[in-house]
C-alpha cells in the first residue's frame, strides 16, 4: 500500500513544480512559498482535526519534537531555495536538480539511519545522479 501514495506524492510533487512555475512570474518567490504554505497549514491542520489526531500531541516525546521541527525548517529551505531555482530555470532542469535529493537521502539514510545499502540501491542512485547530469547540460 506504501507505494501508492509514494505515486500519488510523486504526482503531486510533479504537479507542485508545473504550477509553482506558472504562479510566480513576476511575483516574489519568497513571497509565494509564505503563501503556499499557509495553504499546507491549513491542509494539514484540517486533516489533523477531522481524523481527531490532535489527541496525540500530549504524548509527544521531545525527541520528536526536535526532529519533527528540523525537519520543517529543512523543508522551509527546500521550499525556499526551490521556489527561487524555478524563478530563474527552467522547470525541466530544476526539477532533476531537486530529485538529486534522492540519491542524497539513499547515502543519508545509510550514514544516519543505518540502512544498508545494497547494489541495487546503489545503482538506482548511480542512475539518478547519471540522468540529472543529463538532463541539466541540455
Amino acid at each position: 500500500m506504501w507505494w501508492i501514495y509514494a505515486l500519488l506524492s510523486a504526482l503531486f510533487a510533479a504537479l507542485t513544480a508545473i504550477l509553482a512555475k506558472k504562479g510566480i512570474t513576476n511575483m516574489n518567490s519568497d513571497l509565494a512559498t509564505a503563501i503556499r504554505t499557509v495553504v499546507i497549514l491549513f491542509i494539514a491542520w484540517g486533516l489533523v482535526f477531522a481524523k481527531g489526531s490532535v489527541t496525540g500531541l500530549p504524548g509527544l516525546s521531545m525527541k520528536n519534537w526536535v526532529f519533527i521541527i528540523l525537519s520543517g525548517v529543512a523543508t522551509g529551505l527546500s521550499w525556499i531555495f526551490y521556489f527561487r531555482a524555478l524563478q530563474l530555470g527552467k522547470v525541466s532542469q530544476v526539477a532533476p536538480v531537486d530529485k538529486l535529493s534522492l540519491a542524497l537521502t539513499i547515502l543519508l539514510s545509510v550514514i544516519f539511519l543505518g540502512e544498508t545499502l545494497t547494489w541495487q540501491t546503489a545503482v538506482g542512485a548511480l542512475l539518478i545522479i547519471g540522468g540529472t547530469v543529463v538532463l541539466i547540460v541540455q
